[in-house]
């Protein structure tokens, strides 16, 4: 890895030593720069879950990718950096269908500072723009929302509110138990094939701005959301490429397929 470009890639500037001020400002930087994406499986380009390959991606083509991508590169700065930090594997609650995820269907990063646990991760669509210290039944009030963490029987559950104090929307459920990039390569396949995966089913790019506002290119539309205003905007197919590029920082190689699906349910059990 070349740390210098990839601090360069997510505009980060300042020092690099382990602290939770370098620790909050990379977290920041990475979800303001890099996309979460799902715009390769719609290129037809396999995602293979090595370093190397995602190093190039996501530094040197300036893509996005999604959570085994993000979570499992930025993982890599922050060892490389010093940081004691490890993946853990969680469980998404699809908002279109209000299931969990099958096993090893998220992945997050845990990292130790000073005796003191904090989640990170940016490789999700809706979540924290600063880590959250690990504490149950703790809030933490953001710019992007409130969010919660609760655990029980050694599951930890993180969730959504818009109102301090009242029960939100899960988002997704993690374990801490230490997990390999290779134990997710299963689940990266799935995501990329299945008809319950939202990134098989729906071409789309997303980007945290200032504020806790988003904004996100999916199927034809691109959408902006501040608070609780959310704007619309229908494309027609050759517009979709620019917006991509200008909006996104994305410039896509190969042929690109937009979609936007109906997610099926998962079966049952799985």
């Amino acid at each position: 890895m070349d740390v210098s470009q990839y601090l360069l890639r997510i505009g980060y500037r300042g020092p690099a030593q382990p602290s939770q001020e370098t620790l909050f400002r990379l977290h920041r930087c990475h979800l303001f720069s890099v996309p979460f994406e799902s715009l390769s499986i719609h290129c037809r380009e396999p995602i293979t879950l090595a370093l190397p390959l995602l190093y190039d991606k996501i530094v040197r083509r300036h893509r996005g990718g999604f959570c085994f991508e993000l979570n499992g590169l930025f993982l890599w700065l922050l060892q490389t950096l010093g940081f004691e930090a490890k993946a853990v594997a969680g469980r998404v609650r699809n908002r279109f269908t209000g299931r969990y995820g099958p096993p090893l269907d998220h992945m997050v990063i845990l990292v130790q500072l000073d005796g003191r646990p904090f989640l990170c991760d940016v490789g999700f669509g809706e979540g924290f723009l600063e880590p959250l210290e690990l504490k149950p039944d703790t809030e933490n009030v953001q710019e992007g929302g409130v969010f919660w963490l609760g655990c029980k029987e050694g599951i930890w559950v993180l969730e959504r509110r818009e109102v301090p104090g009242k029960e939100g929307r899960p988002l997704y459920q993690f374990t801490l138990e230490e997990k390999q990039l290779d134990d997710f390569a299963g689940m990266c396949l799935y995501h990329q094939t299945s008809p319950s995966s939202i990134f098989a089913c729906k071409s789309f790019c997303s980007l945290q701005k200032e504020g806790g506002g988003r904004l996100t290119y999916m199927g034809w539309r691109l959408i902006s959301t501040v608070g609780e205003k959310r704007t619309e905007t229908v494309l027609q197919r050759p517009e979709i490429p620019a917006v991509l590029r200008e909006k996104f920082g994305v410039q896509l190689e190969g042929d690109f397929e937009p979609k936007d699906e109906e997610i099926l349910p998962p079966p049952e059990g799985e």
